[in-house]
């Protein structure tokens, strides 16, 4: 049931839309404070961004377009006194702002509470070593590593790993400051910057998982310890590629059933551990062979994951998850699409979601184009379609960069052969399309795979789509 002694709720927003930052927080948002407000709470926002859609003056009851600044926030719950605060609708902007309230004492003074993910939730989530503590507890597997706070301690723990070793700095967002290491140059580099940009001034030493598979599962739990799977995506690329920057598609396409039971379990357990109520983002490593599985990420909020599962399912998670947070139970809430079942209903699909990202190097032309773990993406598209060819090819036109398709309408760059076994080994944007350009060419699937790292269902599907463009010139030649 619907808390009643909150009557007034401030949502964080997530600040400037930057690269590695999109603007899918705006939606969650957004969605937020339509979904308080119609359960007769008052709606306090907070956010510095005047292009987004939850400054505008008759989505929240209170607006204040101010700097997510702790000080200035302390003034706005001096002023208003809300009952909550609800975080985890601003990505990372909006827990670092809740954790800087906590550590300032703000939220103690105003006896304020978070909702959906309190204290120890963030802390367990975001700092590393705590994470890890925490999976080892549940019987969860992990990547081994170490967190540390200096470039002393991160050599130290590579005598441990071996590289190469992925750096994972605490509290960031889209794999700021991270990167992956391959040598002691590297990891004194990526390490400084990465305790830089890390507001507990920590990074995370991780063995290496690179080229094995990565899957994400959306999960939804009320206080009443109900939880639902909304989805599971899968990246193309291997890890190594920060899935902001890898093309995705829902559901999963090369997840054998074994293994998606196992992650399913894994991903109920992590979330009822965590005591979090809303929606979560869990991130899975599993190797080639389907035998094993690493938890790499949990994030306790709704994230540019959630947005891509909310409108790939039709499961509205940031107004669900907005609802949770102030008491109600996933069986008491309507499912929006359906109208008749509760939204503690699985969402299915019959059909296939394709994500691909929007990188924007036509203007910004001399930066490195290459992907790693680092977000570059300003933002991206998502296509449904019957198969996993008609979604990728729908993707691909609404990029709006000029293609009509991944092949065949004469716009394709003339590579050559040593760029195409570059750009394979060495991703770039054009990855996609240099796999195309290289079947096209007369390269094996396994080849490719190889190469890649990608699974070999998504090369042959792309070969399906080279094949066709053969047989059609072939026709045409007869006519």
């Amino acid at each position: 049931m619907k808390r009643e002694d909150i009557q007034k709720v401030m949502i964080l927003g997530s600040g400037p839309i930057i690269i590695g930052q999109a603007a899918e927080f705006d939606f969650s948002g957004s969605q937020a404070c339509k979904s308080l407000r119609e359960e007769g709470i008052y709606t306090i926002l907070v956010n510095s961004n005047p292009a987004t859609i939850q400054t505008d003056t008759d989505i929240a009851d209170k607006v204040y377009l101010e700097p997510l600044d702790a000080k200035i926030v302390e003034k706005i719950i001096e002023r208003e006194r809300p009952d909550a605060i609800l975080p985890t609708m601003g990505g990372q902007s909006g827990l670092n702002l809740a954790m800087d309230l906590h550590s300032m004492g703000i939220l103690e003074k105003y006896d304020v509470e978070l909702l959906g993910s309190n204290v120890e939730v963030i802390e367990t989530c975001e700092d590393r070593k705590l994470f890890n503590d925490a999976m080892e507890r549940i019987g969860e597997p992990v990547t081994k590593s170490y967190a540390v706070n200096s470039i002393g301690e991160a050599l130290k723990a590579v005598e441990e790993i071996g590289y190469p070793v992925i750096v994972r700095p605490a509290f960031t967002l889209g794999g700021t400051g991270g990167g992956i290491a391959y040598n002691e140059e590297d990891l004194k580099s990526i390490v400084e910057k990465g305790l830089n940009y890390s507001i507990i001034n920590q990074v995370l030493i991780d063995e290496s998982v690179l080229g094995w598979k990565e899957y994400e599962y959306e999960v939804m739990r009320d206080s009443k310890n109900n939880c639902i799977i909304v989805c599971n995506m899968e990246n193309i690329d291997p890890m190594g590629i920060h899935t902001g920057e890898s093309i995705v598609t829902a559901p999963a396409q090369t997840l054998s059933d074994e293994m998606h039971q196992i992650l399913r379990d894994a991903a109920l357990n992590v979330i009822r551990y965590l005591s979090l109520e809303g929606g979560c983002n869990i991130q899975f490593a599993v190797d080639k062979g389907m035998k094993e599985y690493r938890v790499i990420e949990v994030n306790p909020r709704v994230s540019r994951s959630s947005a891509l599962a909310s409108k790939a399912t039709g499961y509205p998670i940031a107004k669900i998850a907005a609802k949770i947070a102030i008491g109600m139970a996933l069986d008491e809430i309507r499912n929006d699409v359906t109208k008749e079942t509760p939204a503690v209903f699985e969402p299915t699909l019959d059909y296939v979601v394709v994500k691909i990202p929007r990188w924007p190097f036509d203007k910004f032309r001399t930066v490195d184009r290459h992907l790693g773990t680092t977000m570059k993406s300003t933002g991206e598209v998502m296509a449904i379609g019957r198969t996993f060819e008609e979604a990728l090819q729908k993707a691909i036109r609404s990029l709006d960069i000029g293609r009509y398709g991944l092949i065949g309408d004469g716009k394709h760059k003339d590579y050559t052969n040593e760029e195409i076994n570059d750009i394979l080994k060495n991703p770039t944007d054009e990855r996609i399309f240099v796999i195309a350009e290289a079947l096209d060419r007369g390269w094996t699937v396994s080849e490719i795979c190889e190469m890649t790292g990608i699974h070999e269902f998504f090369i042959e599907k792309i070969k399906g789509i080279v094949d066709m463009k053969k047989k059609l010139e072939a026709l045409s030649d007869l006519i």
